[in-house]
């Protein structure tokens, strides 16, 4: 967990609705993180448990995320920040995540893509945007995001939603996106250590360093499996007729937005 990704769960939960009760799966509290990585506040008046493998801080139920103790269709939400990574078979957890998720439920997940090894107590994977929407291929609206330099993103992550919610729409995606731009972002370091960085890019080139220059750059899009767009694809929000089509055969929102706010067109995964 970092700071960058707490606003994106503060982003969405101000967004969304989330439906309790809420499921926080990798719930278990890291010493040093208490603070930032408790997300219970985030979600007031709302049912909220959290699940890892581990007794400990945060945890309300010790079991494993590949097979989950609760009943088909019985939980409103999931969220797993940083846990997926941790999963021996993350497939079977994912599977395990849509069966407990009732027809109308939201997964709220994020996984490291640039990030050194952390045994908590594994570390097994590492996840690209084009692998989120994979795995949620099932899911028929969601939106995809990614932070740090454009082709080293630090984290991915996702909201997704089953059949039975209603497609995120071009309101919706527009508040959560400026509310990513007002919570979503890594403290800024020391000016000594922000000069090191940019005077060593100068001398040996930015793309070294970029992980550390970009690590507060955003990308997001919206896929929605319905009302297709004039092209015979699908979007959040309304077409715009001096942007080309993707080349790419997805469902995709003609919009991806930096942490600048500077619109680049169509957001393409790469």
């Amino acid at each position: 967990m970092n700071h960058f990704l707490h606003g994106v769960a503060r982003a969405v939960a101000e967004t969304f609705d989330l439906a309790p009760p809420i499921l926080e799966v990798g719930s278990y509290l890291v010493t040093g993180q208490d603070q930032l990585a408790n997300l219970r506040p985030l979600f007031p008046g709302k049912r909220y448990v959290g699940l890892d493998m581990r007794p400990g801080p945060g945890v309300d139920c010790v079991a494993d995320v590949e097979t989950l103790p609760h009943s088909d269709a019985s939980v409103g939400t999931v969220i797993a920040l940083s846990a997926f990574e941790h999963v021996r078979h993350f497939w079977k957890g994912f599977e395990e995540v849509r069966r407990v998720l009732r027809p109308d439920g939201a997964l709220l997940v994020a996984c490291p893509f640039y990030f050194r090894i952390h045994n908590y107590p594994e570390d097994y994977w590492r996840f690209t945007p084009a692998a989120l929407e994979t795995l949620l291929d099932s899911y028929p609206s969601k939106i995809v995001g990614w932070h740090g330099a454009r082709h080293r993103p630090a984290n991915v992550w996702a909201v997704a939603f089953r059949e039975r919610r209603p497609a995120v729409t071009a309101s919706e995606f527009a508040k959560y996106k400026a509310l990513l731009a007002r919570y979503a972002r890594e403290p800024d370091a020391s000016w000594t250590r922000r000069l090191r960085y940019w005077l060593a890019g100068l001398l040996g080139g930015r793309k070294t360093f970029a992980p550390f220059l970009d690590r507060n750059r955003w990308e997001t899009v919206c896929l929605n499996s319905r009302l297709p767009d004039k092209w015979g694809r699908h979007s959040c929000l309304p077409t715009d007729k001096n942007v080309r089509p993707p080349t790419a055969d997805r469902n995709v929102c003609p919009t991806s937005t930096s942490q600048s706010a500077s619109s680049i067109g169509i957001a393409e995964i790469s």
